[in-house]
Parts: C-alpha cells; structure tokens; sequence
C-alpha cells in the first residue's frame, strides 16, 4: 500500500464523519426540535461514539452552525474579492447576493440545500440558538469590518466608517433573516429576493427626505 495516500484517506474519513454528524445533527433539530434532541441521539444515527461527536463539535450548538460557518466564510473571502472601485456598501451587496448564488454546491456536497434553508429557519425560531447565532454575527461583523477598512487603506480603530458600515449591513441582513423566517417562502430565491430588495432601500433609507407631504410641511418658517 502507498504510505503517501494514507493521511489523505484518513482526513477524507474524518470529513465524512463530521458530515454526517452534521446531517443527523440538523435532521434531528429540524424535525423534532434543538431542545428536544440529544447527542446520544445523534451519534446513535450516525452509528458513532459520543467521544467522536465531541472531538469535532464542543456540543450541539456548534454542530447547529457548522453549515452556517462554512456560508460566512464563503461571504467573507467573496467581500475580500470584490473589486477595489466598488463603495463598502455596494461590495457587501455584491458579495452576499454572489454568495447566494454560489454556495449551492459547497452546501449540497455536506447536506441538502433544503435542509439548510429549514436548519437556517430553526436558528430564526428557536431562541437559544437565535441568541448564539447575534453573539456569533457580532464577530462576523468585526471581522468584515476589518476587511472593507484593510480594501479601502483605513484603520478601523481610528475611523468610524468600516464599523458604521458593517452596522448598517448587519441589521439590515438580521432584519430580513427574520422576515423571510415568518414569511412562507422558504427557498432561496425567496431569501436572496428579500435581502436584495431590502439592501437596495439602504441608499434611500439613510440619505432621502421621506416626507411626501401633506399637513406637516418640514419648511422653516421661523
């Protein structure tokens, strides 16, 4: 046997194992409840230890976001390559919606994409992991701040601009997670339609007078 081929069989095992804890993980969430699902049943649909579920997840909360990690950092490294003539914010609107239309396949190839839209729909109605998942987007913000202050030539410590970005960004990205998670669309389309229509209102929302007229004209006449 080729000695050399060994490390590569068995990291390709190892990844197949944490695949498959993180589809029973999820199938098991999404079908009967975060709260309700314990390891020993997950490792026991995998036909694993519970020694080996923990020594790829620190518990079920990690297992619940391994899929969602894989879709940030794809996010991250796609804001990373956005062109350099591109405004902040239209580069995060580039980035997310290209996103959307190429994580597909890196998806598909740990679980069913339509799996990943219910888990993504578990995380917006079930509060320990709607909790776990702003702590977790807190971090993500910082980070994807530092990047579009390192692409523009700034010191995010001294200039205000990449953390107001990423703050505006960020709500608007929590925002319509939870509509599209009340909504009745559940597909992708749907999420990617939502976010973009939302994320072409930021322009207006932050830089338009809103007032249509009317009995409360804005006029000084003082």
């Amino acid at each position: 046997m080729d000695t050399a081929s060994r490390p590569g069989l068995r990291e390709l095992k190892k990844q197949r194992t944490r695949d498959a804890l993180v589809r029973a993980s999820l199938e098991l969430f999404t079908t009967q409840g975060y709260e309700r699902t314990t390891v020993d049943e997950i490792v026991e649909a995998v036909d694993v230890s519970q020694r080996t579920f923990f020594r790829y997840f620190a518990g079920k909360e990690d297992a619940a976001f391994a899929v969602q990690e894989m879709t940030e950092s794809h996010f991250v490294e796609a804001v990373r390559g956005r062109p350099a003539h591109e405004a902040p914010l239209d580069a995060l609107r580039q980035a997310v919606l290209a996103s959307w239309d190429t994580i597909g396949e890196a998806i598909e190839a740990v679980i069913p994409l339509e799996l990943h839209m219910r888990a993504f729909q578990l995380i917006e109605s079930t509060p320990a992991l709607l909790a776990a998942h702003l702590r977790r987007q807190e971090g993500l913000e910082e980070e994807l701040a530092r990047v579009i202050a390192e692409r523009e030539g700034l010191d995010v410590d001294t200039d205000p601009r990449p953390r107001v970005a990423m703050a505006v960004f960020g709500g608007v990205m929590r925002l319509t997670g939870r509509l599209w998670g009340a909504g009745e669309d559940f597909s992708v389309a749907a999420m990617r339609e939502l976010t973009a229509s939302y994320l072409d209102q930021v322009g207006p929302a932050l830089a338009e007078n809103w007032h249509t007229g009317g009995g409360n004209d804005r006029t000084d006449t003082e």
